[in-house]
């Protein structure tokens, strides 16, 4: 299927482009998140002359993708979790958890989704993750996880 990007997005194109995308994927995402529009004659006529506005808006989005990037990039976030005598945590530590952690420890708000787990967090240890905070733009970050003190 082919749709019009109106904003970048990593591994698919720029603003204004027209790619040809999986119908499920453009109905699901790109679609439902104003991402894109299809690609009629119309919308292309349309997008050619709100082009300059697109790229406005997605300076400002880059803008604030890179003072959120200056205040978490590298930072090492600590992790308190019951855990097995052979390291291995009861659960998981959650995206959720991590935006929680960079919420009250930066004073940043970031939604779950844009954190991208290698594997699930499941033992004690240290691990990177990165967050994808715009597509020309990711942070990593150092999450330890240490065993609680049982009482």
């Amino acid at each position: 299927m082919k749709v019009i990007l109106l904003e970048n997005i990593r591994k698919i194109g720029n603003i204004g482009e027209i790619v040809n995308v999986k119908r499920g994927f453009a109905r699901n995402y790109l679609f439902s998140r104003n991402k894109a529009l299809f690609a009629s004659k119309e919308n292309i006529k349309e997008v050619e002359k709100i082009k300059s506005d697109l790229n406005k808006k997605d300076l400002e989005r880059k803008k604030k993708a890179q003072e959120i990037f200056d205040k978490i990039n590298n930072a090492i976030f600590l992790f308190k979790k019951l855990a097995t005598e052979k390291d291995e945590l009861y659960g998981s530590v959650k995206p959720s958890e991590i935006c929680e952690a960079i919420k009250s420890q930066k004073k940043v708000e970031i939604e779950p989704s844009i954190i991208q787990l290698n594997q699930e967090i499941k033992k004690l240890g240290k691990f990177k993750v990165k967050v994808d905070l715009h597509s020309q733009l990711q942070a990593e970050l150092i999450i330890v996880v240490q065993a609680e003190e049982s009482k």
